[in-house]
C-alpha cells in the first residue's frame, strides 16, 4: 500500500475512509506478526508510516463529524 497524503484523505468520504482503516490495519497486523517471527527485513520500515496513515484517516474522519 502506498502512503496516503492528507490531500487524498480529504477527498474521501466517511465510507470510504472506514474500508482504507480497516484495510490498512489488517496490513500492519501481518507485518507485526512477521516482526514478531523475524521474517520482517525490507519491510521493516513500513510500521510507522502505515500507523500514521491510520492516525491521518482517523483525524479526517473526526473532523467530518464535527462538522455535522
Amino acid at each position: 500500500m502506498t502512503r496516503l497524503s492528507m490531500k487524498t484523505i480529504r477527498q474521501l468520504n466517511e465510507k470510504d475512509l472506514k474500508s482504507k482503516i480497516q484495510d490498512t490495519r489488517s496490513e500492519l497486523s501481518k507485518l507485526r506478526v512477521d516482526a514478531a517471527k523475524g521474517t520482517l527485513r525490507k519491510e521493516s520500515g513500513k510500521l510507522k508510516p502505515l500507523r500514521r496513515d491510520i492516525a491521518r484517516m482517523l483525524t479526517r474522519i473526526n473532523e467530518m463529524k464535527k462538522q455535522k
